[in-house]
């Protein structure tokens, strides 16, 4: 009997698109392990996680409704190709990047990016929807201008090396910041596709802030912070608009910054600038040969031809050029790895042990 996403998510199989988010965000705060150091809070969260994957997606959903658990995820053939089509479904495993998807930030901690600033709270809205570019050379956002080269930095998740990118914004408030305090930092998860990290894309995010007027008071302000996702940007890559947070007499405002941060991927897995597609494959497959599909991000399939070949559970084939570009040289890309996950048959014949036994070498 598979899991019943409808069930753990508390709604009725006909719940709408807002009423699937709403129950999401309502058990995903309450559970998050962060928050919640009861037994059994973080599987709850890892299955909640699942469950909106799942019901999010109108082909997965559509296929769940049919098949169940067991054919979404491609178990006894009933599904006729798994979600949507495009193979068996399996859950990314990592509950914390749904987590990170939907609220902007992995911690459950300030969900909804309300900070206590020095005159009240700064609620900061994220929009991800890809613009055109309106400044041809990428060097700020509205009046601000680029300041410094990239620097190195290790942000907290990030693998590899990544870099830090500053802006400036007009300074806020009467006066000069000497003597003034700074509030500290503030940082953002910003979850960007294996496909937009191949390309580049813009991003445009709306923040919330307070800033001070001619007469001391203070107002709500919008403003609408632009960055350009350069091809092959690495996790952990910080882009940093300086005083960008709420204005208050006497302080500094905080620098807002923007931490890249891979969105999981239901077919590859980065790895640097490679990266890696995982095929399932038989037994009879993997020793008496087969023909297989690569697919790569740009939608393009790949034959690999393995007739007369073995194929062990350790092999990796490499296809040069096919993964994401290097930072510093966005004309040249990584590769496309190639492992395999061969799956052995739960039980044989008898027959079938004895003519294995005669064939197969010691």
């Amino acid at each position: 009997m598979g899991k019943d996403y409808y069930k753990i998510l508390g709604i009725t199989k006909n719940a709408t698109d807002d009423e699937i988010k709403k129950a999401y965000r309502k058990l995903a705060l309450k559970y998050h392990p962060d928050k919640n150091r009861n037994a059994g809070a973080e599987e709850k969260f890892k299955e909640i996680a699942e469950a909106y994957e799942v019901l999010s997606d109108s082909k997965k959903r559509e296929v769940y409704d049919k098949y169940g658990e067991e054919g979404l995820k491609g178990e006894g053939g009933s599904a006729g190709g798994g979600a949507g089509g495009r193979g068996p479904y399996t859950f990314h495993g990592d509950p914390k990047a749904t987590f990170a998807q939907f609220f902007g930030s992995a911690s459950p901690f300030n969900p909804f990016f309300e900070f206590n600033g020095p005159l009240g709270n700064s609620v900061f809205s994220f929009h991800d929807d890809d613009m055109d570019i309106d400044d041809p050379l990428g060097l700020g956002v509205g009046t601000g201008r680029a300041r410094g080269r990239a620097q190195n930095a290790s942000g907290p998740g990030g693998a590899f090396r990544s870099h830090s990118f500053n802006f400036v914004g007009p300074t806020s408030g009467r006066g000069g910041s000497k003597d003034r305090t700074q509030d500290p930092a503030i940082e953002h998860d910003l979850c960007i596709s294996l496909e937009e990290i191949l390309t580049g894309c813009t991003k445009k995010m709306k923040i919330s802030r307070r800033v001070v007027q001619q007469d001391g008071t203070t107002k709500k302000e919008d403003k609408v912070l632009t960055i350009y996702v350069k091809p092959g940007w690495k996790a952990g890559t910080k882009i940093t608009f300086q005083k960008e947070g709420d204005q208050g007499r006497g302080k500094v405002p905080a620098d807002i910054v923007f931490i890249i941060r891979d969105k999981p991927h239901l077919q590859f897995r980065r790895e640097g600038s490679d990266i890696r597609y995982t095929c399932k494959m038989s037994l009879k497959q993997a020793l008496c040969g087969t023909v297989i599909e690569v697919p790569t991000l740009t939608g393009e399939k790949i034959t690999l031809n393995l007739m007369g070949k073995i194929v062990k559970p350790n092999s990796v084939h490499r296809i040069q050029g096919h993964g994401l570009p290097f930072p510093k040289e966005p004309s040249r890309k990584g590769d496309l790895l190639v492992s395999f996950d061969i799956k052995f048959p739960d039980a044989l014949t008898q027959s079938a042990k004895d003519i294995l036994f005669d064939t197969l070498p010691n």
